[in-house]
This record gives C-alpha cells, structure tokens and sequence, in this order.
C-alpha cells in the first residue's frame, strides 16, 4: 500500500508513511482512518521521503470538498511532512493551500527536524 499510518493514542500521535505513487484515495483513506480512530487531534509526522505525489486539479479540489467537512466538525493537530524532492514540495504546497485547516503546518527535509518542530509544539516523540 502506498500509505501506511500507524496511531499512537498515548502520545497523541500518527506516523505516516508514504511510498511510491500515492492518489488522492489513499489521502482519502488515511483521513477517514484518522476521524474513525478519534485521532484528527493529535501530531502527524509525515515521511513523505519516497512519495510521488499524484492527482489532478479536480481531484485536489475533491479531497479540498473532503478537508472543509472535517474540518467543521473536527480540530487538527500539526503537521510535519518530511522530504526533499520538487514532487513533495508541490504536493506539501497545492495540500496546504487547499486545507481550510488553521493548524500548524511545516515542511522539512528530515525526520530529525520535523521530530524537533513537533516537540516545540508540544509533542512527546519518544
């Protein structure tokens, strides 16, 4: 599976992991999972080292449709995506700037300094 996530309800925290070429329905799932498990709240620590990003404008403007509904319903808690390359970058951007969300959000190139940017947010990662 492209995406993979792992919730840890005692540290308020999920471990995303995205490989290879991930759609907006893996997006989709990983949303879902994460109101079905009560987790919208918590720290996500996003490796999107691997990904390759893909979908189109109508399919960012559904999964944009999707984020507005959670988020009238559901807080979120910060995001920390991790990875370096141009895909990744326009992916971190065209996501951000769809989400209606207000929460804390930052793009970083390692693991080590996204961990740091959610400690100051707050979050234990050990």
């Amino acid at each position: 599976m492209p995406m993979r996530w792992e919730i840890s309800h005692p540290q308020r925290l999920v471990r995303v992991v995205a490989e290879g070429v991930c759609t907006v329905k893996e997006m989709e799932d990983h949303f879902d999972a994460l109101v079905v498990d009560d987790a919208m709240l918590y720290a996500k620590l996003f490796d999107a080292t691997q990904a390759e990003p893909h979908y189109n404008d109508q399919e960012a403007m559904m999964l944009a449709a999707r984020l507005a509904a959670y988020t009238e319903t559901f807080d979120a808690g910060p995001l920390a995506v991790f990875g370096e390359s141009e895909f990744v970058r326009w992916a971190y951007e065209r996501f951000v700037g769809l989400s209606p969300s207000r929460r804390p959000v930052a793009l970083f190139k390692t693991e080590a300094e996204a961990r740091t940017w959610l400690g100051k947010q707050g979050y234990r990662l050990d």
